[in-house]
């Protein structure tokens, strides 16, 4: 994991452990909105991502830099070989792409042909042939671009892969970077907060863009029994629903969204009463917090798990937040800590929701994990802790 709160795992975990925020003034990136709102930006520039990747190649990008770098911790971090002979895919997420250099360019591009190979890495499968190419052979290779939900349906779709025996394991997860295209197109909707964001208060005003990208390999039990490879957390529930709702806008009554908790629920063999912990999707909306906070009262009633939004922390990340919380939510499990969500003061008037505040230790055995996404594209993920 890369973001805003840190350039590894361990330093993204330290700063979520002490409660340090990664949003603040706009530094790496070129845009007009630069003095008008706070981000989470990732605290390296393109030429210091350029290094660590140790690729000169003009053509790559801010994206690609950060998904490079990301899988490689994960697949370094896991102990797999990728030449073993066991069945390997790449499944990627992202919805910026090579935006962030092509958009550089694009006024000029006819009357100046000087630029026209930065379109070769411009596509969104473009990083995620660079993650696999940067790791080596690998058997299977895919990217999905569901907005938000992006790295969420990555993470279902190598777990049922492996599922069908169609792979033995998957690195999956998402990448985006901030590009003035975001941007401009959140500031359009009016829905970025010019101060940090506040989720699930009821005086929200918006979200904070972020970047990132985060990595998982999940692997098939008898592909980690035979390595002797020891799995961090299970992953034993999942679920994409889509209400259809709007192009933009979540369903009012959270309709899509509780669908995709009750489904994964229900593949997943346990109760409601039996997650302990909730990592919400949680933007800071007025919308998006309304809609998640009904879909939690329809499922969990008066008995809502303990919950927090990590955004507060990275920023949204768009297509990478569900692969970067789903590594805070197996780092919660791992630690047994719940994370707080920063800027909250007053509940929400409708539901009376009120996330954990604070950095709460306690035993943490279940995590439901929800991202949803423009277009009505729910999904949720619930990771298990693995029996000693």
């Amino acid at each position: 994991m890369i973001s805003a709160i840190g350039n590894n795992v361990q330093e993204c975990f330290q700063s979520l452990a002490q409660s340090k925020t990664g949003i603040g003034k706009i530094n790496h990136l070129s845009t007009r909105h630069k003095d008008d709102f706070v981000a989470g930006e990732v605290k390296l520039s393109n030429e210091q991502l350029a290094q660590l990747v140790g690729d000169a190649n003009p053509a790559l990008n801010r994206n690609s830099y950060l998904a490079m770098l990301a899988a490689k911790e994960a697949v370094v971090h896991s102990g797999i070989k990728p030449n073993d002979g066991k069945r390997t895919g790449v499944i990627s997420s992202t919805t910026v792409a090579g935006m962030g250099k092509t958009e550089l360019y694009y006024k000029n591009l006819l009357e100046d042909a000087e630029h026209l190979y930065v379109l070769d890495t411009h596509d969104c499968g473009d990083s995620t042939e660079r993650i696999a190419d940067y790791l080596g052979n690998v058997d299977y290779v895919t990217t999905i671009s569901t907005a938000c939900s992006s790295a969420a349906n990555a993470i279902m779709l190598g777990s049922r892969m492996i599922k069908h025996g169609l792979l033995d394991r998957a690195i999956v997860g998402g990448v985006d970077a901030l590009s003035k295209f975001t941007f401009n197109g959140f500031n359009t909707l009016m829905i970025l907060d010019k101060e940090w964001c506040k989720p699930f208060d009821e005086n929200r005003k918006g979200l904070n863009l972020g970047e990132g990208a985060a990595f998982l390999v999940i692997e098939g039990e008898q592909a980690l029994k035979e390595r002797g490879g020891k799995a961090l957390a299970e992953v034993v529930g999942y679920s994409n629903t889509n209400d259809a709702h709007h192009q933009t806008a979540s369903s009012p009554d959270g309709y899509g969204a509780t669908l995709a908790i009750q489904q994964a629920l229900e593949m997943s063999g346990l109760t409601p009463a039996e997650i302990d912990y909730i990592n919400m999707h949680g933007t800071g909306t007025p919308n998006n917090d309304a809609s998640e906070s009904m879909a939690t009262k329809t499922v969990f009633g008066n008995n809502v798990p303990k919950f927090s939004s990590t955004k507060a922390f990275t920023g949204h990340t768009l297509a990478a937040a569900a692969s970067i919380e789903a590594v805070i939510s197996v780092l919660s499990i791992q630690n047994d800590m719940i994370f707080p969500n920063l800027n909250f003061s007053t509940p929400i008037t409708d539901t009376q929701l009120v996330p954990e505040t604070e950095l709460v230790k306690t035993p943490v055995n279940t995590v439901l994990s929800n991202s949803f996404g423009f277009g009505g594209n729910c999904s949720s993920l619930i990771f298990k802790k693995v029996k000693a």
